[in-house]
């Protein structure tokens, strides 16, 4: 959860970069690897942070407390071969969504 001046950094870039920021999460690999960030409750507010309209096409991500992506490992996926390929593969998945944070927190 980043502190409450950077989330609002990281709320208005989503703001500002809507169509971007729904490139990267809705692209057909990060679906695949990730599915969408977390909307789980804990991470959410109930309505849409002060200072944004309520029908932003942006909404439901600025609600967001945290901008969680995960990714599921079996134990069996541990020791398998096929372990390196699918770590790689999603830092390589969350690699844009980091620099697209990154650049809203500078």
């Amino acid at each position: 959860m980043p502190e409450p001046e950077f989330l609002r950094k990281i709320r208005q870039e989503v703001d500002y970069n809507f169509k971007e920021f729904k490139s990267i999460i809705g692209s057909r690999k990060f679906k695949s690897v990730y599915g969408d960030v977390s909307h789980d409750a804990e991470y959410k507010l109930t309505r849409v942070p002060k200072g944004y309209e309520a029908d932003n096409p942006a909404a439901e991500y600025l609600k967001l407390k945290s901008f969680v992506a995960m990714i599921e490992f079996k134990d069996s996926d541990l020791t398998s071969k096929g372990l390196l390929k699918k770590t790689v593969t999603a830092f390589e998945t969350l690699k844009p969504l980091l620099n697209f944070m990154d650049r809203a927190m500078h």
